[in-house]
């Protein structure tokens, strides 16, 4: 079998075959928006443990994590917009809907908040627990369109 004169080491020592990393350019933003996800879902549970408890610790819980969810999905949406202008991101993805969604989230988490930040029972019930499962509704949909976006059926994906 003839070797390709362009990648064989013994005709060009000096050139080597593409790296597969230097082509897949993965977006920065999903990592971003698991854990805004993850800490958005937590504040769902201590909301609902605080709810059936009554326990004051639960909605320290809450607070710090609602906190921690809005810094790091603002991060997110910022990432999802670098990621669309330096085309990480297929060119016909669906990316305005995706970051109206986002900025969704964000918004609502803004206010889940402020929310949180009243009295232990007020600051929960009812429009705290509320709230929360708003956030993680919008949150788990806006991040199954960013997964088919970018891992959509056809696309290959590599690790």
């Amino acid at each position: 079998m003839p070797l390709d004169p362009h990648t064989d080491p013994h005709t060009h020592p000096h050139t080597h075959p593409p790296a597969q990393a230097a082509e897949a350019r993965r977006p920065l933003h999903p990592m971003f928006v698991s854990a805004a996800v993850t800490c958005f879902i937590g504040t769902l549970l201590s909301d609902f443990a605080y709810w059936r408890t009554a326990d004051i610790l639960w909605t320290d819980f809450s607070n710090w994590l609602v906190s921690a969810g809005v810094v790091i999905a603002g991060l997110a949406v910022i990432a999802a917009i670098f990621d669309h202008v330096d085309g990480r991101v297929p060119a016909a993805a669906a990316i305005w809907p995706y970051l109206t969604g986002q900025i969704a989230v964000l918004v609502l988490a803004v206010f889940d908040t402020l929310i949180h930040t009243h009295d232990a029972w007020t600051s929960v019930v009812p429009w705290g627990l509320t709230l929360s499962v708003a956030v993680v509704i919008v949150a788990l949909a806006t991040g199954w369109m960013g997964r088919s976006m970018i891992y959509g059926v056809g696309r290959e994906v590599r690790i």
